[in-house]
């Protein structure tokens, strides 16, 4: 790990946290813990966990990564647990039911996935990734037993996911009670100063602020950051709901589905994703009230800033000037992508799979979904079904959604 001094002043700090935040338990106790590391020189260690469920990441995961990137900016140093341990029990937080147990290889595959993600955000100089099952493995069931002993029924089952399916005579098995608690041990383990998470988060890290005081720590410090909603703007960002921008995803695709994002909206992303401080963001706002800066101006710096972050300042000024011709000043057909896509010499065509062949989409569901909200466009026209007959040899323009938009030659097999 690298030295780096502390020069940024504890109330600077402090006031560059709170951008954004949901809430910080405790204010005063932060504080307190920056004022000590600016007088000591000692970074505060700054620990997020995450269990490897799901092989991507997108735009919502990374508030919270965003966050730690400031924190290392000031010079703290940032513990990236990949919860391979937990992860075989699954974090009940908001489930209706068990989650299914992970088998060691998805573990094995969705760890090396987050690695090579998460540096695309966090300094790897100043981010030491651990496994959780290098402490938690190594448990008795002596020392499992002990640390359940410190926990009641009562606390775990007023947690809300606990407290609702015990309400619908749902199943609760024993195993999810123990996850909070080996949550918390991780902070004890750790010595944690600051642990971050997502609002749904609250129980786990305040289970560790406990475990912490029991063990004859100083509590670590919860900072909660919001759940991002998708570019809808109205749920929470998530695959299944087709409303997110994975960091992983084609420039294209980053810089048009920001630009999808209401005026509204952009500002809650510039809060949460955006580099800029705290001063930038409050002169923006006073810049669009004032309308001295057109909302569309804003987003385009928007949607360049996140395009740059992951795929360089070239690719994101590339798809500045695409989306500039194509929605600004009606991207002629010689100017779009052009695909060839073969079907039967009775000229049958499924448009799922050509929306996947052509890389519109990668799940059948997805395309589906757009067909049947009437998304899906062939020459300007509305398909309401998945097949359609054409002429072996036309040309068309195929638009599904507001940004993914392309030419497409009908072959015979």
């Amino acid at each position: 790990m690298s030295s780096k001094r502390i020069t940024v002043a504890p109330e600077r700090q402090l006031k560059e946290i709170k951008v954004g935040a949901e809430e910080i338990i405790a204010e005063e106790e932060l504080m307190k813990k920056l004022e000590q590391s600016w007088e000591s020189q000692r970074p505060l260690r700054v620990k997020l966990g995450a269990d490897p469920s799901r092989p991507d990441i997108h735009l919502g995961h990374t508030v919270v990564l965003n966050k730690l990137r400031r924190l290392q900016e000031f010079g703290h140093q940032v513990t990236f647990i990949i919860g391979d341990f937990t992860g075989k029990i699954g974090d009940p937080t908001g489930k209706s039911k068990t989650r299914p147990e992970l088998k060691d290889e998805e573990i094995a595959d969705n760890s090396k996935t987050y690695r090579d993600q998460v540096f695309k955000i966090l300094d790897p100089e100043r981010t030491e990734i651990v496994y959780n099952s290098h402490w938690l493995g190594k448990l008795s069931p002596v020392d499992l037993i002990r640390l359940m002993a410190k926990r009641t029924v009562q606390q775990l089952i007023v947690r809300d996911d606990f407290a609702k399916r015990f309400k619908d005579r749902q199943p609760i098995h024993l195993h999810e009670f123990v996850y909070p608690i080996l949550q918390g041990y991780d902070s004890v383990h750790l010595r944690a100063d600051i642990e971050l998470g997502g609002t749904d988060q609250k129980f786990n890290l305040l289970m560790g602020r406990e475990m912490q005081r029991q063990a004859g720590q100083a509590a670590q410090v919860v900072l909660l950051m919001p759940l991002l909603e998708g570019i809808d703007g109205v749920q929470k960002m998530s695959k299944s709901l087709d409303n997110y921008i994975g960091i992983d995803e084609s420039a294209r695709n980053i810089f048009g589905k920001t630009m999808s994002v209401s005026d509204e909206h952009m500002l809650r992303f510039y809060e949460l994703l955006s580099d800029k401080g705290s001063g930038a963001i409050a002169a923006l706002k006073d810049s669009l009230a004032k309308k001295s800066l057109h909302p569309m101006q804003a987003k385009k710096e928007l949607a360049f800033e996140l395009t740059a972050r992951y795929w360089g300042n070239e690719a994101a000024r590339a798809e500045q000037e695409y989306f500039e011709k194509a929605f600004s000043r009606r991207l002629v057909p010689d100017e779009l992508p052009e695909y060839t896509v073969t079907c039967p010499s009775s000229g049958d065509v499924n448009w799922v799979d050509v929306a996947l062949e052509i890389g519109f989409a990668k799940t059948r569901s997805e395309v589906r979904r757009v067909i049947k909200q009437k998304g899906f466009k062939v020459d300007g026209s509305v398909i309401s079904q998945e097949r359609q007959t054409l002429k072996v040899g036309a040309e068309h323009i195929v638009k599904m959604g507001k940004l993914r938009l392309a030419k497409i030659k009908v072959a015979a097999k």
